[in-house]
């Protein structure tokens, strides 16, 4: 008799002559595991561009930052636009995410603002990730298709702004400032306080 006509699903087999019931392995676990790896590499995409820059980003490079083969990038992303769009969409909507749960959390306080004003001084503190980001956020200037997850960050920002302000214009003016004062950071030597990015924000919105 054939498995099925014994009574065995489809997903079974049986091995050896004793009729020892065998389950076919799971594809979930590769999955998982592709989807680790894949994510692993973003991240190492990131490291690289942070120090090395976009020009410094190749499959070969990207995996052995990620401690993976060297064909491991190139068999998950198949160009190197595909790894930048990843990592750029990556780093901008954790930011964006980040940016809406500060919004539930500030209603409208001045405990808000400080929040924000903190999460600046963290990164400016730590400018590495920083200039990756803005390394790829410049990339979407260029590239029309990436431009999605940068619009969706401005968005989050102005939603921030929302519980401060219905003002248009102020709305318009908070990304800007945000962006314009990380940016300040990274091209000097001034290490903003929370206090000072407290008070510009309060200028903005309040």
């Amino acid at each position: 008799m054939t498995p099925k006509a014994r009574g065995v699903s489809s997903g079974e087999t049986y091995a050896g002559t004793r009729g020892t019931q065998v389950s076919e392995p799971t594809t979930d676990g590769r999955r998982i595991k592709g989807e680790r790896r894949r994510q692993e590499l973003i991240e190492a995409t990131v490291r690289v561009v942070a120090r090395e820059g976009v020009a410094g980003v190749s499959h070969r490079a990207v995996a052995r930052e990620a401690g993976q083969p060297p064909t491991a990038a190139a068999y998950y992303f198949t160009s190197i636009d595909d790894l930048l769009t990843a990592a750029l969409t990556r780093c901008l909507r954790e930011d964006a995410a980040r940016m809406r749960a500060l919004a539930e959390e500030a209603g409208g306080s001045e405990a808000g603002l400080r929040a924000l004003a903190e999460l600046m001084c963290s990164v400016v503190a730590g400018p590495e990730h920083l200039l990756a980001e803005y390394e790829l956020y410049l990339l979407a200037a260029r590239r029309p298709e990436l431009r999605g997850p940068a619009r969706d960050w401005i968005s989050a920002v102005a939603e921030f702004g929302r519980c401060y302000t219905d003002d248009p214009v102020r709305l318009r003016i908070l990304p800007g400032v945000v962006d314009g004062l990380l940016m300040q950071a990274l091209l000097t030597d001034w290490q903003p306080t929370a206090e000072e990015f407290t008070e510009v924000l309060r200028t903005v919105l309040l």
